[in-house]
């Protein structure tokens, strides 16, 4: 029985369930927003909820103490700069999990937890991806035109001779 034993194991030693878990809070930090398993979410989400208020108290044993826990130097400094400020009238709650699909190959529950209010952030981003995206299309399709004449001028150059070696 697993009585008064609170926290998910997620089928690892505890080494490196630690290095996940600081692995997974660190991520959600940077990006404000992952998706992974539901039991990773659920496991991830009180410790993202108290690295936030450690952000929110600001002071500088609060910082050691992210640091000590987080894997990236750049990870706290967002924490304490965009983050925790984001959260400055709110008690708690900083993060969502939203179920999302069933992942290809092994069939295991994916969901997505993100830090509320990123919306914005996470908007923006999406509009830089899509521009980058429409400007490699462009890219592409132009070279596709450049190579489309040449390649006629080969094919028919290719097709005169063919017709000359048999005769």
């Amino acid at each position: 029985m697993r009585h008064r034993n609170a926290g998910y194991k997620l089928g690892r030693n505890t080494s490196h369930r630690r290095a996940l878990l600081r692995n997974l809070v660190t991520t959600i930090v940077l990006m404000d927003r992952i998706e992974t398993t539901i039991t990773k979410c659920k496991a991830a989400q009180p410790l993202v909820e108290k690295m936030i208020t450690l952000g929110k108290r600001g002071t500088v044993h609060a910082r050691r103490q992210a640091l000590a826990y987080m894997m990236t130097p750049e990870s706290v400094d967002r924490l304490f700069s965009v983050v925790a400020p984001r959260y400055g009238d709110r008690n708690g709650g900083y993060t969502r999990i939203t179920r999302s699909r069933a992942r290809q190959g092994d069939a295991a529950e994916m969901a997505y937890i993100e830090l509320l209010g990123a919306e914005h952030e996470l908007d923006e981003r999406r509009q830089k991806r899509e521009e980058a995206r429409a400007k490699k299309r462009e890219e592409l399709a132009k070279q596709m035109e450049e190579q489309e004449p040449g390649e006629a001028a080969a094919s028919g150059a290719t097709a005169s001779a063919e017709p000359d070696s048999k005769a």
